[in-house]
């Protein structure tokens, strides 16, 4: 990696720190030794930093401790799953504390300063927005293809847990990702132009199916939403949303003023969708018909 490439081409083969150098740390552990000398300019009778490199070191140190928060979530049993706090560096300090120590007033061992990070769904949030139901809707498919069940299953757990929150827009291609290979996901019947073909990823369209009816139920703004080519047969005819990582999108907006919760889940044969919200929302439901297996 770049990062190690950098930080660790500046540690000194002396295994004693002069004063010349600089041990950083991080929870207790050397991270990296920096020579005063590979962040000055060159044949100066003054000490000056070279402001460029210190800045590409503190970007680079910065990739290499940071660390993602994680929301709050709902477990398979309904049970909250607390949430992690994240850590990013704290770059002024950092910066103010290396020129203290190239200009010889700080120490020569620098724990790393940084940052909390909160997450934005706490099991506080959680607890409030999973208690009123504002729409669901259930499909159902064939086990057997077990192509399909597997895409359809990777791309209902990218959705499940999702919160959304007031004014803002889901977009089912930006939250479920490409869909890859590397994914998990495998080739399965897709529909082209009205005419069945296969593709990395198909049968995910039965979930961004079963997603809008779910949404559409619930009162909720649809922004983009597309029919395939022919009819499916998990939604009655014109209630399906096709999505594709290079042509359409289905997105909706949170047009009320509380969160919302998505929960999606995949058992045996179906697909359910359920989105909540708290106690506290008046919402508009709309009537959406169902499909039910034959």
């Amino acid at each position: 990696m770049k990062i190690l490439l950098f930080l660790f081409s500046i540690v000194m083969t002396n295994s004693t720190l002069s004063e010349d150098t600089l041990s950083l740390t991080d929870d207790g552990e050397t991270i990296t030794i920096i020579n005063r000398e590979e962040l000055a300019f060159p044949d100066q009778n003054t000490p000056l930093i070279d402001t460029n490199s210190l800045d590409i070191l503190t970007s680079e140190l910065s990739q290499l401790v940071s660390v993602e928060p994680k929301n709050a979530f709902l477990d398979d049993s309904g049970n909250i799953i607390p949430e992690q706090p994240g850590y990013q560096l704290d770059q002024r300090a950092f910066k103010e504390l290396y020129y203290s120590f190239f200009y010889g007033k700080g120490s020569k061992v620098i724990p790393v300063p940084k940052k909390i990070v909160y997450p934005t769904v706490d099991s506080e949030l959680l607890s409030r927005i999973r208690s009123q139901t504002l729409g669901y809707y259930v499909t159902f498919f064939n086990s057997y293809n077990h192509s399909r069940t597997n895409n359809i299953k990777i791309s209902a757990e990218a959705i499940n847990n999702y919160v959304l929150f007031p004014g803002d827009t889901f977009s089912f291609n930006k939250v479920v990702g490409q869909r890859t290979k590397e994914k998990g996901y495998l080739p399965a019947p897709i529909i082209v132009r009205g005419e069945l073909s296969e593709g990395i990823g198909g049968g995910i369209c039965q979930v961004s199916s079963t997603l809008f009816n779910a949404v559409d139920r619930a009162g909720l703004k649809i922004i983009k939403r597309y029919s395939h080519s022919k009819n499916v047969p998990y939604v009655p005819p014109g209630r399906d949303a096709t999505v594709s990582w290079f042509g359409p999108d289905f997105t909706f907006m949170n047009n009320y003023k509380h969160p919302i919760l998505i929960r999606a889940k995949v058992k045996g044969d179906s697909v359910s969708i359920v989105l909540y919200s708290s106690d506290d929302l008046n919402i508009n439901t709309n009537q959406v018909p169902n499909m039910y297996p034959k």
